[in-house]
């Protein structure tokens, strides 16, 4: 008998039999390795990222597509009808399978479908190998009386995940004499496409049952949506490798896996129970029993974005910003690690990932960007070595201040500060005249809001930006703090007296008339008093920067303007940049990026801020609590990227983002303590 098992997110056939819902909403399923797998509920392939398996061969990147997807059919007595939808660069969806998905659930994190055809009830399963580049999928007969036979053509490629697949390349399709399942069989596939950015890999596909017949063919020209509102290449040809045909007994299961490893793969029940006992040992260490099943969900979307990075010949951890297109970028990660790790109890892999960031520390600067290609990290960031700080002082915080990384990393946190103070890339330094922090030059941009379109910044927010020296003078104050309790007496004075310098030049020189703080000062047209989210730093970080009154006209022109029911808008709708839809080709997309578009990871801060200047848990929980319904929204069980600017807030970008994960999690264990346990246990009881 089938067991549902922690099914936050399900839906039945008031979703299921609507094309546009089913073609929406997205599963995803990740290895820790940078590799992902991740589709439409309708079987459907909207991007060019959605796939079966896109293996990363350096991680976390250098990722490459090599099973796109599966042409599925179920022969009842004789009768044939589709497990799968297909849209073509025609204009036709067909065949229309999605009219037989009679429910979907997440299994944690595992997609499940349960297809029904009269008496006869299919549940298909996807899931990846926790540290390999492996996917299973399975299809158990549960129900009927029927004779049933599965006709399955896996749809291949072999590209790099940001580009589209054009045909005819050559592909070398080879079965096995032997397979390392008993019962089964296996096919190796080599294509040799010349537009590959990576040497050729072989995928091997194995069988637990029936057979499997080589035909390798090219399908042409599927449709991508998302791709099309993207203005990007939105047609794509696969090349069907093999023919694989099996008959079902009641009970029976067919299971595939689509592999690169050279070792065998586990059998499918042995890696079924695995990554269930995985994700269940995950919750237990996360200890969110108490809390709504919604941020439960989140607890195990949390692990998505935590992955190996190979340094050399060595192994660190790191931080995926996104799926499906982010590589791991240094702010990202570093906002993301409370939330991420500590707040679900993952003390290890926290310090693991700032061990590996201090590796990579160059002139006092952490990298912006690790590229996916797996070239040279970029730096051109102010402010991802400023969150450094904090992710370390979160450590100090939850472990103690003697914890072994806190202790190592110290020395790397005083060369930072010493580099910014004598100044170091792209005009970052110290101000002597204020103490304050500078940063920018002419065609850069370094901020978080960082779009960039050829030789345009579109928000360069060059001089002070006000996020910039709320970090700036917080770091300084951290360091004074690990400098005292380790007894360097001089860097303690030494910092303590910049960071009491930078605090009161803040207060005196940020607060702008019209009632909140400067979006940036000293800028190249002078002081910039666009009305932005950046200033919620200056109340939500740990050190009070302003006084009573003003952190509250702070919280309060950010709740009136700029906040919506899946986080805070980048610029407030009466501004003359403001636009409130996100859409269009590249030019349009980025230039809107933070010019009004909502984002979800800065509801962590601006919840953070209003509990700390009203004091009220409930009231600012109940900022939270919309997202709970985008988990059923968008990307299944996680939080998206962006959202329009304009109600309904449509959600825009990637359909899974570490920081918007993360803050969640991290305010939520800020709250958790101070909620009211009536409310908290309302809360679980109605699951929000």
């Amino acid at each position: 008998m089938e067991q549902q098992r922690n099914n936050m997110i399900h839906f039945g056939r008031e979703l299921t039999g609507h094309l546009d819902a089913v073609m929406s909403r997205e599963w995803l399923v990740t290895n820790g390795l940078g590799g992902y797998a991740m589709g439409s509920i309708s079987g459907a392939r909207t991007r060019r990222y959605h796939s079966l398996l896109t293996a990363s061969l350096q991680p976390p990147t250098q990722r490459t597509l090599m099973v796109a997807g599966l042409d599925a059919w179920i022969d009842i007595n004789g009768r044939r009808s589709p497990l799968v939808t297909h849209e073509w660069a025609a204009g036709v969806v067909l065949p229309d399978g999605y009219r037989h998905l009679e429910s979907f659930h997440l299994d944690g994190t595992i997609p499940t479908f349960v297809w029904t055809l009269g008496d006869v009830q299919i549940v298909q399963r996807i899931w990846m190998a926790h540290g390999r580049n492996t996917t299973y999928i399975t299809y158990t007969y549960t129900r009927g009386a029927s004779n049933v036979r599965l006709v399955i053509k896996p749809l291949c490629a072999y590209r790099d995940h940001h580009t589209v697949t054009k045909g005819g390349y050559p592909v070398d399709v080879r079965l096995a004499a032997d397979s390392p399942w008993p019962s089964g069989q296996m096919l190796t596939v080599r294509a040799d496409n010349d537009r590959a950015t990576v040497p050729p890999r072989s995928v091997h596909i194995l069988t637990s049952l029936g057979n499997m017949t080589p035909a390798p063919e090219w399908w042409w020209s599927f449709h991508l949506a998302q791709e099309k509102k993207r203005g990007m290449d939105n047609q794509e040809d696969l090349f069907s490798a093999a023919t694989i045909s099996a008959e079902l007994a009641l009970h029976d299961t067919l299971a595939l896996a689509f592999t690169i490893e050279d070792e065998p793969p586990d059998g499918w029940q042995a890696a079924l129970q695995a990554e269930r006992e995985r994700q269940d040992a995950l919750l237990r260490q996360a200890a969110l029993d108490d809390a709504p099943p919604w941020i439960r969900q989140l607890g195990l979307a949390a692990d998505q974005f935590v992955v190996t990075r190979e340094i050399g010949s060595a192994s660190g951890t790191s931080v995926l910003a996104g799926y499906p297109w982010f590589s791991d970028w240094g702010r990202d990660t570093m906002i993301a690690l409370p939330g991420l790790t500590l707040a679900v109890g993952r003390q290890d892999e926290a310090a693991a990932v700032l061990r590996t960031f201090a590796r990579y520390v160059d002139r006092g600067m952490l990298p912006n960007r690790f590229p996916d290609e797996g070239r040279a990290p970029e730096y051109n960031t102010a402010d991802a070595t400023l969150w450094y700080f904090q992710a370390v002082r979160a450590l100090a915080q939850q472990a103690g201040p003697d914890h072994p990384a806190v202790r190592e990393l110290y020395p790397v946190l005083i060369d930072i500060l010493e580099w910014h103070v004598k100044g170091t890339r792209f005009n970052i330094g110290c101000d002597t005249s204020d103490g304050l922090l500078y940063a920018g030059e002419a065609g850069l941009q370094l901020t978080w809001m960082d779009a960039k379109i050829d030789d345009w910044v579109v928000t360069p927010r060059v001089g002070k930006p006000v996020e910039i020296n709320a970090l700036w003078a917080n770091a300084l104050r951290i360091v004074a703090d690990l400098a005292a309790h380790y007894g360097d007496r001089a860097a303690a004075e030494r910092f303590g007296q910049m960071a009491e310098r930078a605090h009161a030049s803040f207060g005196a020189r940020f607060w702008y008339s019209g009632g909140y703080l400067y979006d940036v000062i000293d800028g190249p047209e002078g002081d910039d008093p666009t009305l932005r989210p950046n200033q919620i730093f200056a109340v939500s970080l740990p050190i009070d920067l302003l006084d009573e009154r003003k952190a509250r006209a702070v919280v309060d022109i950010c709740a009136r303007e700029l906040v919506t029911s899946y986080g805070l808008r980048s610029l407030a709708p009466d501004e003359t940049d403001y636009v409130g839809h996100y859409g269009g080709d590249r030019l349009q997309r980025d230039s809107c990026y933070h010019q009004g578009t909502v984002w979800s990871w800065l509801l962590g801060p601006f919840v953070s801020a209003h509990y700390k200047v009203y004091r009220d848990a409930d009231v600012a929980y109940s900022y939270l609590k919309p997202l709970a319904d985008h988990l059923k929204s968008h990307g299944l069980g996680t939080l998206s990227e962006i959202f329009d600017g304009d109600p309904p807030h449509t959600p825009r970008g990637a359909i899974a983002q570490a920081w918007s994960v993360a803050e969640v999690l991290r305010v939520w264990r800020e709250l958790e303590a101070a909620l009211a346990p009536t409310d908290l246990q309302e809360a679980v009881r109605i699951g929000v």
